[in-house]
């Protein structure tokens, strides 16, 4: 059956490294088959290279030629060989009703140098030597804990499965001393106090030397004991660190356990970067707080985007049916299809197929899916003038695609990633004035985010809340500027007209209030939502009432935040959390449509 035509003017194709690819699994790394083979030949490189030789550009080569692999054929290059072409007067899109038959490729492409938008891959912080050997050995560890870790994640006591904790006195001190105030950090600080005051309670003296069970609250992921430091402990360290510092009272008590304890791994936690310093200056095991990043590698974050594979409807355009539904007047085409790519995918990730040929490519998103059959359905052509939002049209792809989540209705939450100048701002404020004052769907726009300075503070600012937040709000007044010049036809009056009534509907808040709201029937939209913290999303998100959408913006690569990171923000929280759910989607914008002066600072600096 042969597929609708779609809309001719294709989206701007990007390089084919930006998504993962459908057919080919992410490349295994560290293995210890790839060592193996990959040792003998650097080995060789480098006798090689040990060599004295007369011509060095000549035996320069040689080494060259033993550390680059022969690549193996890929399905691209081998498609020719598959069966004869289809015929260029056939109908467009027929690829799904001539089964077993692919369309050979005319040209080899070039591999595309990948865009400057996706952000440097972030790398794997790995364990301290010493816990290494313990996971290899089978045998449990004793986790000191710094004071920073427990105000950084109240909850650090149960995350640290089958090993112990151990909790030294100064970090008692430091905790009481953190617990005044109404901050972030002193309200960790008194949960913390009160989840060890509830784990001490109806315990004896004896119990409290052998370790209280961790699991004594209901916690069943943690199966080790919490130990306290209960007697006074002495460990010799260098002459030249001040004894009255609390850093080096704590390191001073890991070296004492590790006398006492020897044979069973005694390591740091700290989120201080300088205290892990001087602790592997000393011969200390230390690490990082691990178990509050959501991804260790930010490059499997979830894009909200796949490319199908080549032969895609060959192998599943046996049993394909179709049909037309009319919703939110707009009618689009429905596929249900079966085959063995369908489980790897989620519901409402976009789909894309684009021939190599120079047929019309396909743009979709997947609506159900039950084991191996899916329902996928086209997708409306934001970049045509016809269907633009509030004089905005999509300008690649992804822009696309993420106006397809911002205007449909069923789509209560949505985020949006990418670097600056990919459009995020616009096409979130564009939507929202077209569904606010055009079709009426929402009340108003609220618009908040972190007051995190990227310099130094200027101090408190006067007048009301929304006038506090008018500085922070600087790209939401450059979006509204782009969006009213659009519109020429009522001249300097009506200009100044539309401006009041967008005024009028768009309401500045400020995060610090917002705790014990509900939002019925508004557009909210978080900016530089990756400087907050898991639990800042939770209590934004959580204030959604009826009818309300939510839209979370933001780049991680740009964290202001202290103690945040990339795998530990609260962006990377709810884009791992929400996907797959059926009134949720996330797009990754991948190029930056800002200016030609922004991509280029983008690619080189």
């Amino acid at each position: 059956m042969p597929l609708p035509k779609l809309p001719s003017k294709p989206a701007t194709i990007l390089a084919t490294q930006d998504y993962p690819s459908a057919g080919a699994a992410r490349p295994a790394t560290k293995t210890p088959a790839a060592k193996k083979v990959a040792a003998p030949i650097i080995e060789a490189a480098i006798a090689e290279v040990a060599k004295p030789v007369r011509n060095a550009a000549t035996k320069i080569k040689q080494v060259a030629a033993l550390m680059v692999a022969k690549p193996a054929p890929t399905s691209a290059v081998a498609a020719p060989a598959a069966a004869p072409a289809v015929a260029a007067a056939a109908p467009a899109r027929a690829a799904p009703a001539a089964k077993g038959k692919v369309t050979p490729i005319k040209s080899v492409k070039q591999v595309e140098q990948p865009h400057p938008a996706k952000h440097k891959a972030v790398e794997v912080q790995l364990k301290s030597s010493a816990s290494r050997a313990a996971d290899q050995r089978g045998i449990s560890k004793l986790f000191v804990l710094d004071t920073n870790v427990l105000m950084h994640d109240p909850s650090s006591l149960f995350r640290f499965e089958e090993h112990d904790v151990y909790l030294p006195m100064m970090t008692l001190e430091e905790l009481d001393n953190h617990k005044k105030g109404m901050t972030e950090v002193a309200r960790n600080a008194r949960q913390v106090s009160r989840t060890l005051d509830a784990l001490i309670s109806n315990t004896d003296d004896d119990a409290i030397e052998q370790g209280i069970l961790l699991s004594k609250l209901g916690n069943k992921d943690a199966k080790g004991r919490l130990f306290f430091q209960t007697r006074l402990q002495s460990a010799d360290l260098p002459a030249g660190l001040p004894v009255g510092k609390a850093d080096n009272q704590i390191l001073a008590v890991v070296r004492s356990l590790e006398s006492e304890q020897e044979g069973r791994p005694v390591v740091l936690v700290s989120k201080d970067i300088n205290m892990r310093i001087k602790a592997r200056a000393l011969g200390l095991p230390a690490e990082d707080y691990f178990n509050d990043h959501v991804l260790e590698d930010t490059d499997l974050l979830y894009s909200g985007i796949v490319q199908l594979p080549d032969d895609f409807w060959n192998k599943h355009g046996k049993d394909m049916e179709s049909w037309q539904e009319s919703k939110n007047g707009y009618s689009s085409t429905f596929y249900r299809v079966t085959g063995p790519f369908i489980p790897s995918l989620l519901v409402n990730q976009f789909i894309y197929l684009e021939p190599k040929n120079g047929e019309t490519p396909f743009y979709g998103q997947v609506k159900q899916i039950n084991g191996k059959t899916a329902v996928l359905q086209t997708l409306r052509d934001f970049s045509h003038t016809k269907n633009n939002v509030w004089g905005v049209t999509a300008r690649n792809r992804e822009q696309n695609f993420a106006l397809n989540l911002l205007m449909n209705p069923e789509c209560d939450f949505v985020t949006l990633l990418g670097q600056a100048g990919t459009g995020k701002t616009l096409l979130a404020l564009a939507a929202g004035l077209a569904q606010v004052l055009e079709t009426k769907l929402y009340n108003e726009i609220i618009v908040t985010r972190v007051t995190v300075p990227v310099g130094e503070d200027i101090g408190f600012l006067p007048g009301t809340e929304e006038e506090k937040m008018s500085p922070w709000m600087g790209a939401f007044d450059d979006n509204l500027e782009v969006l009213n010049k659009s519109d020429s036809d009522g001249g300097e009056w009506g200009r100044a007209a539309t401006q009041d009534l967008i005024r009028s509907r768009i309401k500045i808040k400020s995060l610090n209030f917002m705790r014990g709201r509900t939002f019925v029937n508004k557009f909210l939209i978080i900016d530089e939502a990756q400087n907050l913290t898991p639990k800042q999303v939770k209590t934004l998100v959580t204030r959604a009432g009826p009818g309300t959408k939510i839209l979370c913006l933001g780049n991680i690569a740009q964290i202001d935040t202290p103690y945040l990171t990339e795998g530990s923000s609260g962006l990377t929280y709810v884009v791992d959390r929400f996907k797959g759910w059926t009134h949720s989607g996330h797009v990754t914008l991948a190029r930056g449509e800002r200016s030609r002066l922004a991509d280029h600072a983008s690619e080189v600096l």
